[in-house]
């Protein structure tokens, strides 16, 4: 009976423990399916145990529950009488484990119900519920239970890039508390019920003391592992949320596939870094090329841009879908080849290309290719040390083509998620004023476009901060000082307020002082983001880069986005341009200058703010904040110090002087008959004697609590510890420390901060270099003082919240329903 009930507590447990799975899966199914498995597999465990199986059949019971379960939930027609599974059937099993495999690879969270996912979760949760009966019933070591249920915890903790949140964890923590507290009652009430002295009997209601308090600490380190993450920086954010950890939507849980990513983050963090690192070695027939992109950011929140989930992916082995012909005038598209080889230093979950690709050969992994984005992505594989071809169409738009392009209708499925955006009257009221007569799409965004511009106080400059949330980027419209990615998602936010869809691209700029014919080399100095326009099926997005041109190594500039800054062309070209820094005006930095890594980053370039790395400045900020932290024991240490060593003197004129004392041989001394005297004096004497005691706690010296002031001070003496002056400063001190204590009338005799100073001195030239340094670095008698404190705080909460529970426990119900015994 007592192993049935704990049999069924564990298998609960099991499944609240597997909660957090909710923050995986779209929808509940999955939770029918666990909680049929889970309660089938405690029924099996109860009815064996009930038969008075041994341990080994009782495990064979439930895992042969749990394979006719899955048999029954996921069939493949080939089974015996429907439930007794065939050959066939663990083939089919093998089937969802790889459909499985391909689902985490081509599907964001929260997933969808897929056969393959629902079929390994109830495998994962079936087998945990398993090993945790098995562990708490047939072992009796429940404490062990919580390894497997923490399995459960680990996985979306794993591929959830977002925060998951506190409450699944409290649900799953509670389910082992529970099954905790329900082995501990089942051991107690193997030993029949404990009685209290007044004649009540107490059982799970009134647990003993170190069960009370046991569940205490429990309750308060499962409440500070839920608050400790919501108030350190840093702590609330997925495993997997940095730039090489994976991308975004369809594609799972490997580097660069499943998650959302933070690609601003780590654009800066590669802008910022000193040294420069080769990331491509590009080949192509393109004597212009454009921007290579890997990634897109078009979510927006009031946190900023983020790249948000994939939807329309498809295999990059099964081929590319095929390029549409614009067909507008104007319009012009070329096709050309490049050969792209990444090196060691760009590791990520996303393949570099050109945009509008029609064909990619070569590469290694399992790719996806995402059409809307133009992105490729993996949830496995890594772009790192892959060597393969592109084939491209580089599209040319003029900017009479574009002026004609008709406004979206708001039914177009890329208006709503492409123009979402929080509420912002600062940005709002700026886009209203630029737009203001302006009635095609294209006016619009150029009139937003060339209001980043030198005349308009925009420079360029990495001393800036990383967010692009609404107060960032106000801030940095009002500033007018920031780089690629303010400049990106300004513009990309701004565009959208006009009604227009946007999103911000990331890649690298098509320039590079290593050049060798067709060959170039791009480093993380040439990362770069720029702001896509959609002005319809017939354009496509159309790239806008709103960053100042001169500070650019390679940047792209266009008849319909020319460089703002720049003196007028009188003919502008119908084609995109772009190539070497030399070519773009704006005095930028070309490949003659003398490999400057500030030349690469646009700074010391006109009006653009020099720039260093800030690490530095937060290293010396974290070691300077170390010392600071170390030093307090011994500036606590030394106040203390000084504040007693200035006691002593003499008892003033309310004092009476008398003889020395004959028996105690301490010369001539001040017996202090004022009463306000008096307290001074016994104050002093206090300090005195406290200051000595921990004194002998820094240098080592073994304290006796039972000893008298007297005792102690003539123990210094035997020990060798004091001699001479410090002798007779011991003796000092300990008398008078007794005299305060015990007579009636204190004493005061001589300097006793002077025989303080002595004894110290004595006691420190009798210690070893270690001990005299941790006295007066990491002084014992302060920690000593602190641990003591903490550990009475502690004993005061845990009393405190005793007296608490008591009094609520005496509104409980079972106690309110309980009878007297007749």
């Amino acid at each position: 009976m007592r192993d049935r009930h704990l049999g069924f507590v564990a298998a609960a447990a099991t499944l609240l423990a597997a909660a957090p799975l909710s923050t995986i899966f779209e929808r509940w199914t999955w939770l029918v399916q666990c909680a049929v498995a889970v309660a089938l597999i405690a029924g099996a465990a109860t009815l064996a145990r009930s038969l008075r199986a041994p341990l080994w059949a009782q495990l064979l019971g439930m895992i042969v529950t749990l394979t006719l379960v899955l048999t029954l939930m996921f069939s493949s027609g080939e089974e015996l009488l429907a439930i007794i599974p065939m050959p066939g059937t663990f083939t089919h099993f093998g089937q969802l484990m790889n459909f499985a495999v391909d689902d985490m690879r081509s599907y964001g969270v929260p997933v969808p119900d897929r056969v393959g996912l629902q079929f390994i979760t109830v495998l994962g949760v079936g087998s945990v519920a398993i090993i945790v009966d098995l562990l708490t019933v047939g072992l009796r070591r429940p404490a062990l239970a919580g390894l497997p249920m923490l399995a459960i915890y680990s996985v979306p903790v794993a591929v959830y890039t977002d925060s998951v949140h506190p409450l699944p964890f409290v649900v799953g923590a509670a389910g082992f508390l529970w099954l905790l507290v329900a082995d501990n009652v089942d051991r107690v009430r193997r030993f029949g019920r404990r009685f209290t002295g007044d004649g009540r009997d107490v059982d799970v209601w009134e647990p003993s003391p170190l069960a009370a308090a046991g569940r205490r600490l429990a309750v308060v380190g499962v409440a500070l592992a839920v608050l400790l993450p919501l108030a350190v920086p840093g702590m609330t954010t997925g495993l997997l949320s940095n730039f090489g950890a994976g991308g975004s939507g369809p594609g799972g849980n490997g580097r660069g596939g499943g998650g959302r990513v933070d690609l601003f983050a780590n654009l800066s963090g590669e802008l910022q870094q000193g040294k420069e690192r080769d990331m491509l070695k590009v080949t192509t027939n393109d004597e212009k090329p454009q921007y290579i992109r890997f990634g897109v950011a078009d979510e927006l929140t009031q946190d900023g841009f983020r790249n948000g989930r994939r939807t329309s992916s498809s295999r990059l082995r099964d081929g590319l879908p095929p390029f549409q012909e614009p067909g507008v005038a104007g319009v012009s598209t070329d096709r050309f080849r490049a050969t792209i080889e990444v090196t060691e230093d760009f590791d990520m979950g996303l393949l570099p290309i050109y945009a509008s690709p029609v064909g990619i050969e070569n590469f290694k992994g399992n790719w996806f290719y995402d059409p809307n984005q133009q992105v490729v992505y993996s949830g496995g594989s890594s772009a790192r040390k892959q060597k393969y071809a592109v084939e491209y169409m580089k599209t040319s738009f003029s900017a009479s083509a574009l002026r004609r392009a008709d406004p979206l209708p708001a039914d177009h499925p890329l208006v709503k998620p492409y123009t979402a955006m929080p509420t912002n009257d600062t940005v709002q009221e700026q886009v209203n004023e630029l737009i203001e007569g302006k009635t095609t799409p294209y006016d619009k965004v150029r009139a937003i476009y060339d209001f980043f511009s030198v005349k308009n106080n925009f420079t360029y400059s990495l001393q800036t901060e990383q967010g692009t949330g609404g107060t960032a980027i106000v801030d940095f419209l009002t500033k007018r000082r920031g780089f690629c990615q303010q400049y990106a998602a300004a513009m990309a936010w701004m565009v959208r307020a006009a009604g227009i869809p946007a999103r911000v691209a990331f890649g690298f700029s098509s320039g590079s002082n290593k050049r060798d014919g067709d060959s170039f080399t791009l480093t993380n100095k040439n990362l770069h983001a720029w702001t896509e326009v959609y002005f319809g099926e017939a354009y496509g997005w159309v790239p806008f880069d709103a960053t100042p041109a001169a500070s650019v190594l390679g940047s792209v500039r266009s008849d319909y986005a020319p460089d703002v800054d720049a003196a007028p062309d009188p003919e502008p070209s119908a084609s995109v341009s772009g190539g070497p820094a030399p070519e773009v005006s704006g005095g930028t930095l070309g490949p003659q200058d003398d490999g400057n890594d500030e030349a690469d980053l646009g700074a010391g370039i006109g009006p653009t703010t020099p720039t260093t790395p800030k690490w530095p400045w937060f290293t010396i900020g974290a070691v300077v904040l170390l010392l600071a932290l170390l030093a307090v024991p011994a500036l606590r240490r030394g106040l203390l110090r000084r504040q007693r060593q200035s006691v002593g003197g003499g008892g003033g004129a309310a004092a009476a002087a008398v003889g020395a004392d004959a028996a105690g041989g301490d010369g001539p001394r001040i017996v202090v008959t004022d009463v306000a005297a008096a307290g001074r004096a016994r104050e002093n004497a206090h300090a005195a004697w406290a200051e000595l005691i921990d004194t002998m706690v820094d240098y080592g010296v073994p304290i006796d609590l039972t000893e008298t002031p007297r005792a102690t001070a003539g123990r210094l003496i035997r020990e060798s510890l004091v001699d001479g002056p410090s002798a007779e400063a011991a003796l000092l001190l300990g008398r008078a420390e007794e005299r305060a204590r015990y007579a009636r009338d204190p004493l005061q005799a001589g300097r006793l901060g002077e025989g303080l100073r002595a004894v110290r001195k004595a006691l420190a030239s009798r210690a070893n270099r270690r001990t005299r340094l941790m006295a007066r670095l990491l002084p014992p008698s302060v920690l000593l003082r602190w641990r003591l404190a903490i550990v009475e705080s502690s004993i005061r909460t845990v009393l405190t919240s005793g007296r608490m529970r008591d009094g609520l426990m005496r509104w409980s119900p079972r106690r309110l329903l309980t009878r007297p015994s007749r």
